[in-house]
């Protein structure tokens, strides 16, 4: 993939010398398939070598965002000098080329035209964008979210009754979840509001990882005239996909969280045609250009030229080949608690709602409290670092994440500690 970039001229790192750094950062691929290679531990073994990760915990916690590879590190590092030492004239007259080229290149990745995305901090600004300037709504109108959706998303839907005057509907996942019944819970809410204009729909949620069949739900959506608004901030990069797979218009995307790039990197996706269905931003000349929907300011320069090289990295290794990876030690933690009476897993068995994400709790200790004490005893007791998450309607949990750089004996040291607490 890097080298038909460059082919095509554009500027992916400011120095051949980077280029070639990450062109031998990552170990070779084994001419395999995702299944087989996902069991070759020492190939993960040379990938996470290209990691500097805290080794006294077993970190089990991914998905707030993903380490930087050594080399996309060091970059930045670099960059930072760059942008330093050439304050300005670095801002005015170098910067904006590079970072044209960095958005040219993060459109080729998530397979749409440079036109139809932004850069923004990250998918939280973009999907607040999104909300809050969507205007195809009158008041009287339903918009939906539902208990998975990202907190603060569900907080921006609730907003839209001050700022648009519409209804706001929530709605519960089914658990334990089966295919059919979450997507027959968005039908559901279709048919019994006949005003829904607007959906918020959660790729893969942060509470309990489960896939939303999203290209399901908007097809069903589309059809009856309701636009639906992405948040695949734990979708892209995790799982084979690319942004017109998930066949809505509008979505937020990370950049920081499974691409490993720095930290406040993140874009907005508006499919061609669509733009003016979000207003520009705070009275911004309406150009017809999706870039004038987000006005973030002066913004960290190093973050947005290194992540071409991050870009570069993750396809190295292969989406397909990460996937199967993180299915492979989320499984692995899984079924070795499933027979403990005590716990109660919060994560599908379906591999088409299965991700990296998934989440416990003791039975019956439903609780933020309850939850907060289990994640503080697996670190304290077991140096095994996880984090509680609260919002779902059934209750709280605690959640574990593992990374490409993530070990067997890392998540059999989870499983481990879970015995241990629950018995």
């Amino acid at each position: 993939m890097r080298r038909r970039w460059l082919k095509a001229g554009a500027l992916l790192t400011p120095t051949a010398a980077l280029a070639a750094a990450a062109e031998s950062a990552m170990p070779a691929r084994p001419p395999v398939s995702p299944q087989e290679l996902a069991a070759d531990e020492g190939y993960w073994q040379s990938v996470a070598a290209q990691y500097d990760i805290k080794q006294d915990v077993a970190m089990m916690d991914n998905a707030y965002w993903g380490s930087m590879a050594r080399p996309v590190m060091e970059a930045y590092q670099r960059h930072v000098a760059d942008a330093n030492r050439g304050n300005s004239y670095y801002g005015r007259l170098q910067f904006p080329a590079e970072f044209e080229s960095a958005r040219q290149r993060a459109a080729l990745a998530l397979g749409v035209s440079a036109d139809e995305i932004a850069f923004t901090r990250g998918a939280t600004e973009a999907l607040q964008v999104l909300i809050s300037g969507y205007n195809r709504l009158q008041p009287g109108d339903v918009v939906l979210c539902a208990d998975i959706d990202y907190d603060n998303m569900i907080t921006t839907m609730h907003w839209l009754k001050q700022r648009r005057g519409v209804e706001v509907v929530s709605i519960a996942m089914p658990e334990p979840a089966t295919y059919e019944a979450v997507v027959d819970s968005y039908a559901q809410a279709m048919a019994r509001y006949p005003g829904l204009k607007l959906m918020l729909l959660t790729h893969v949620n942060h509470r309990n990882g489960m896939v939303l069949p999203v290209a399901e739900i908007s097809r069903m959506a589309r059809e009856r005239g309701i636009d639906a608004i992405v948040d695949t901030a734990h979708g892209f990069g995790q799982l084979d996909m690319r942004i017109p797979d998930l066949q809505a218009d509008f979505a937020g995307i990370n950049l920081h969280k499974w691409i490993g790039a720095p930290v406040g990197v993140g874009a907005i996706y508006i499919r061609r045609g669509r733009v003016r269905a979000i207003d520009p931003y705070m009275g911004e000349d309406d150009r017809g250009d999706v870039r004038t929907r987000v006005h973030t300011g002066t913004l960290n320069f190093a973050a947005y030229v290194t992540l071409p090289l991050a870009l570069d990295l993750h396809e190295q290794v292969g989406v397909a080949y990460k996937q199967a990876r993180l299915a492979r030690l989320r499984n692995r933690w899984l079924d070795a608690v499933r027979d403990v009476s005590g716990l109660e897993l919060l994560a599908s068995s379906d591999p088409r709602l299965s991700s990296a994400i998934a989440s416990f709790r003791l039975r019956g200790r439903t609780s933020m409290a309850d939850n907060n004490a289990l994640a503080r005893r697996l670190l304290k007791e077991h140096g095994v670092f996880t984090v509680p998450r609260d919002g779902l309607a059934a209750g709280a949990c605690v959640r574990a994440t593992p990374s490409i750089f993530t070990s067997e004996a890392q998540v059999d040291k989870l499983s481990e500690a879970l015995r241990q607490v629950a018995a």
